[in-house]
């Protein structure tokens, strides 16, 4: 698969992670030692997975990035809604003259992987994608894995 696959490849390594630790039911909210997703029981006893990642962005593609985003595609919308994705949100920052975009998402559906698969498949996806990915810098965490965004570790939530 293409590098562009969302950080698909990094939110499934997470999922994995997720799995081994579903013995633990009985905490409302629940940190697996190895991932950096938080489970939490949501009314419908549905886990809700929180998400960090984080990418470089280049210097002289900003304006065309935020432009892109101001008015992102319905299709786009409607195929992130369809993946059980919600609460996603990119925040950009410059660090000694460098960009970086940190994204946040939560995942509120059954089946991770397969809502992935279906968002990657997704021809309006695609298509954005080959429009923001060239905006991009990987960090070399990600850039090793063929990924675009790199996980992070959440350390700290509050309701």
């Amino acid at each position: 698969m293409k590098k562009y696959l969302f950080p698909i490849f990094a939110i499934l390594l997470l999922v994995s992670c997720m799995n081994n630790s579903s013995n633990q039911q009985n905490n409302p909210e629940k940190k697996d030692s190895v991932s950096t997703a938080v489970i939490k029981q949501d009314s419908n006893t549905n886990p809700v997975q929180r998400f960090g990642m984080i990418t470089g962005l280049k210097k002289e593609k900003l304006e065309y990035y935020k432009t892109l985003h101001a008015a992102v595609w319905p299709a786009v919308l409607k195929q992130i809604k369809e993946s059980n994705i919600q609460n996603y949100s990119i925040f950009l920052k410059e660090i000694e003259g460098k960009y970086f975009l940190f994204s946040y998402f939560e995942y509120a559906g059954k089946d991770f992987k397969a809502d992935m698969q279906k968002m990657a498949t997704d021809t309006a996806t695609q298509r954005w994608w080959k429009e923001t990915d060239p905006t991009q810098i990987p960090l070399p965490e990600a850039a090793g894995k063929k990924e675009t965004w790199a996980k992070m570790e959440e350390v700290f939530h509050t309701n």
